[in-house]
């Protein structure tokens, strides 16, 4: 072979070579970036030409795919009170891809999850069209309206949480403000631009899952967890600790205060059941010293507090913070220095206590279903262990019941006990003069619970620097818990 043949031979070899290269890249090493882009109009014109499966809560359908008559065969929308499922149901986009439920049980709705594989296989022998599974939550739908209603009506920027103590089913997970899930599931790529570009930019953050994705400071709420590390470590409710209406942290010449400044009751000292009623922080200060600190973040762990990680929506995690030293100590066992909790883990905690100690994996996915309804798997409920005796939390339970009867004044006239505990947590840069959070944890009835809740507003909701958790979280965590009590 001359040398011109063989230069040309070699060309085409290495040619060749490339073509083989790149198509091993494109469909091997680059598929599943390539399948997933959502630039990709063959994988949406697969996705959009199944008909997804339904979200529902209670025998509302949150989330459906209905049929068009454009290029893409199904449209997703969300037709039961989108605003106030949000949290709940996510949203699925063409453009922005997905979030929430929509997201975690993406497998099941499309029909890909291999719990589906004979369904899909009777669907191909019989020529019918595919289509995804379903996901029943476990979502009360009377108390997730009256939660969001009480929220949006006074517009408060919060969460609501609620939990069935004895299974860790979540009964109510609301956020606001909210948005409408409808606005991004369209077909329509510049309306849902123009949507998303709206909603991504507003300040007050709507597409924030405050319930699961935002963690605060706890404020006076966090005592519940001192409370029962205090008392797992043999201090009684009858013993006495400072009234002072402040004191100087050790080693420091930083003060803590109690709420405006006030003494703890009338005496110069207070027993453990008063000053939680009453919300002491000078005393509370005292006990979590007398604890320690390895003490109380062991109690805090006990109680799942940044241990959660998918319900199955991802949950960010919520911490006790470092504790460096005692100063650091009295303030964290009020709830403020580095103590920050999601309103689902202070949900979680007030369960625990309701659950004689027993804390309980939160879920909010009841059933998997097949396209046709009938059940495909059904949620256990999962005990995580017992975070304290049930001598401790029968005690805590007593000290809530005291606390709900203070901050009431004693008039509650609802055919129920409530135990509770209110929060006022500081925060900011500047936080006597940033008005509070305002928290509110609680479960009902105290001698047979059945639904524990946390509800946050943020910045003080309507009431400003005058704000307590007493006066604005508790008044809508009242109002679920009596949309959720059982009649007759």
């Amino acid at each position: 072979m001359n040398t011109p043949l063989r230069r040309v031979a070699m060309a085409v070899l290495l040619m060749i070579v490339a073509l083989l290269l790149n198509a091993t890249y494109v469909q091997v090493i680059k598929a599943d970036s390539l399948r997933s882009d959502p630039r990709n109009s063959r994988v949406l014109l697969d996705e959009y030409s199944r008909q997804r499966g339904q979200i529902s809560a209670g025998g509302a359908v949150l989330a459906s795919s209905v049929a068009t008559d454009d290029r893409y065969k199904y449209l997703r929308t969300y037709p039961t009170d989108p605003m106030a499922y949000a949290p709940v149901t996510g949203f699925y986009s063409m453009q922005y891809g997905s979030t929430g439920l929509e997201h975690a049980e993406d497998s099941m709705l499309n029909g890909s999850d291999s719990q589906l594989f004979g369904r899909r296989l009777i669907d191909l022998v019989s020529g019918r069209d595919p289509r995804g599974g379903n996901v029943s939550t476990t979502i009360n739908p009377a108390m997730q309206k009256v939660a969001y209603d009480q929220l949006t009506s006074k517009g408060y920027t919060g969460s609501v949480v609620a939990i069935e103590p004895s299974t860790g089913r979540i009964l109510t997970m609301v956020s606001t403000p909210s948005y409408d899930p409808n606005q991004l599931s369209g077909h329509d790529g510049a309306r849902d631009t123009r949507s998303w570009e709206a909603l991504s930019s507003d300040p007050h953050q709507p597409m924030l899952n405050r319930a699961v994705s935002q963690t605060y400071p706890p404020g006076s709420t966090f005592k519940v967890v001192v409370a029962a590390a205090a008392l797992s470590a043999g201090v009684k409710p009858e013993d006495q600790f400072t009234a002072a209406p402040t004191i100087t942290l050790p080693d420091t010449t930083t003060t803590l205060e109690n709420y405006n400044g006030s003494t703890c009751g009338n005496g110069p000292s207070a027993s453990m059941t008063d000053a939680f009623a009453r919300s002491c922080n000078t005393a509370f200060a005292e006990i979590g010293m007398k604890v320690g600190a390895a003490k109380l973040k062991d109690e805090a762990a006990a109680f799942g507090i940044g241990q959660h990680g998918n319900i199955p929506i991802p949950v960010a995690d919520s911490t006790v913070g470092t504790i460096s030293s005692t100063a650091a100590l009295a303030q964290s066992s009020i709830g403020q220095r580095d103590v920050a909790l999601t309103p689902l883990d202070n949900a979680v905690i007030a369960a625990t206590i309701a659950n004689g100690g027993v804390r309980m994996e939160p879920h909010l996915i009841e059933q998997l279903q097949n396209p046709d309804l009938t059940e495909l798997s059904r949620t256990k409920p999962v005990s995580v262990g017992q975070a304290v005796s049930a001598q401790v939390a029968s005690t805590v339970t007593s000290m809530m019941i005291a606390s709900e009867n203070y901050s009431t004044g004693g008039t509650n006239q609802r055919p129920y006990q409530i135990a509770s505990k209110t929060g006022t947590a500081e925060h900011g840069t500047d936080p006597r003069n940033t008005p509070p959070h305002a928290w509110y944890i609680a479960f009902a009835p105290a001698a047979n619970p059945k639904i524990a809740i946390a509800v946050i507003v943020e910045n003080g909701g309507d009431r400003a620097l005058a704000a307590t958790g007493a006066s604005v979280a508790a008044p809508v965590a009242r109002a679920v818990l009596d949309a959720g009590m059982p009649t007759g």
